[in-house]
């Protein structure tokens, strides 16, 4: 019979990859509390509508990369390609937007690509919206959070920071005039993407890899030429708290973004460590969007990072603890008839140490167990044989030191071992 294997593009986390994991949504999440941002939860699957109303209907993603079938009721579904629609909808039916809400969210997203190194049909975003404040204060502190972010993973050195306004949609409607007029007296030179797009989405051609194109829009009508008065202001005053909070970025004004909401500010985090899939944050100001999905006007800001793409980094970096890959703390093996005594050990030793990772052979031979221990990376094995078991202690043996064993009472071996590990 043929194994079921699963979806291309869709990958299992394995036991040996999920400690990474665990570790930088612990990082990510003990940062966004600190700025008070608070969790929230919505649904993968949401009505095909709402996608198509905030995303565009003529971008990549509806047209071409969504998830979306209908289901017994005859209702168009879609897995959700990104949060921040999904946010949205979900604040505004339970009606959070008068509390100006700060909130964070993770959890997996779908798209239908070619799937390589870091760009995979289901991936995982971990994602941060603030609906409610208008000024570029906001916007700062949102990068200014993710700045301190980098630095308490070790990454610094690792990204960089790209800045760009879109200006309001007034500034954008007489810069897309402009721009199409000058790309279609160039129509032959560009690439068949960029043909596509001129017709439906022409501010999209300013993101094209193709060199050719990118060649072409270097003498191209620029966007921050069109910004008004609103919108350059608002640009100028949060270059300046950047500058004031030590926040290094480089202007790029081909930077639009992928999603039609966007508008002022935008901004990618970006690193030159993982090839091609060089983008591991993203975001900026949608102003809109709350209002074009049936609310209110309602300013906000947000971004997402790819959680594939910063464990990638990480490794890359080197940027890991030690002791976040190792699977165990203390390998408690039992020899012969001891298995009540070694359990008791190994709960005084979890009381005692409650972020000690302990694990209990629970049989086996004695030789065999202290291979598994050494094999499961533990700095410690707490041996309880019979004779330990008959006199109410155990022995430790120091399984990455040069050091002697020792053999304690139960309580006493529990507290040097948490103080061992602390």
């Amino acid at each position: 019979m043929k194994k079921i294997q699963s979806i291309r593009g869709m990958n299992d986390l394995l036991p040996d990859q999920s400690p990474v994991w665990q570790y930088l949504e612990d990082r990510v999440r003990g940062t966004f509390e600190r700025y008070g941002l608070r969790e929230i939860r919505f649904p993968i699957l949401e009505p095909t509508e709402l996608f198509k109303r905030s995303i565009g209907e003529v971008t990549d993603i509806v047209e071409k990369e969504m998830y979306t079938f209908a289901d017994r009721n005859g209702d168009s579904l879609t897995l959700r390609p990104e949060g921040t629609a999904g946010c949205v909808r979900a604040c505004e039916q339970a009606g959070l937007f008068n509390q100006a809400p700060r909130l964070w969210y993770r959890g997996p997203m779908f798209r239908y690509e070619r799937p390589q190194k870091g760009r995979l049909r289901q991936f995982h975003q971990i994602g941060a919206e603030v609906f409610g404040l208008e000024g570029p204060d906001i916007d700062g502190e949102l990068l200014i959070l993710t700045h301190r972010l980098w630095r308490e993973l070790g990454l610094a050195d690792h990204v960089s920071l790209e800045l760009n306004s879109l200006g309001t949609s007034a500034d954008r409607a007489r810069y897309r005039g402009d721009l199409v007029t000058w790309l279609a007296s160039r129509k032959e030179a560009l690439d068949e993407d960029s043909r596509r797009r001129l017709d439906t989405n022409p501010l999209r051609i300013l993101d094209s890899k193709h060199p050719d194109t990118q060649a072409l829009l270097a003498d191209a009508p620029r966007l921050g030429d069109y910004l008004g008065e609103e919108a350059a202001d608002h640009f100028r005053r949060l270059r300046q708290i950047l500058d004031a909070a030590g926040v290094p970025y480089t202007l790029n004004d081909k930077l639009v973004r992928g999603l039609d909401y966007y508008g002022k500010t935008v901004f990618e985090w970006v690193t030159a460590s993982l090839g091609a899939q060089g983008t591991v944050c993203a975001g900026g100001r949608y102003d809109g969007l709350v209002e074009q999905l049936g609310g209110k006007p309602t300013p906000a800001v947000g971004f997402a990072m790819g959680v594939e793409r910063l464990v990638m980094l990480l490794e890359v970096a080197a940027a890991v603890p030690v002791t976040v890959s190792r699977g165990v703390d203390v390998y408690v093996a039992g020899v012969g008839d001891v298995a009540a005594a070694a359990l008791v050990a190994a709960e005084a030793l979890r009381s005692a140490c409650p972020g000690a990772r302990v694990l209990s052979q629970c049989g086996g031979s004695f030789k065999s167990q202290l291979k598994k221990a050494d094999r499961s990376g533990a700095v410690i094995a707490l041996i309880v044989g019979e004779d330990e078991a008959a006199a109410g202690v155990v022995t430790i043996k120091f399984l990455r030191e040069e050091r002697p064993q020792q053999t304690l009472p139960v309580a006493d071996a529990a507290a040097l071992i948490a103080q061992q590990l602390n």
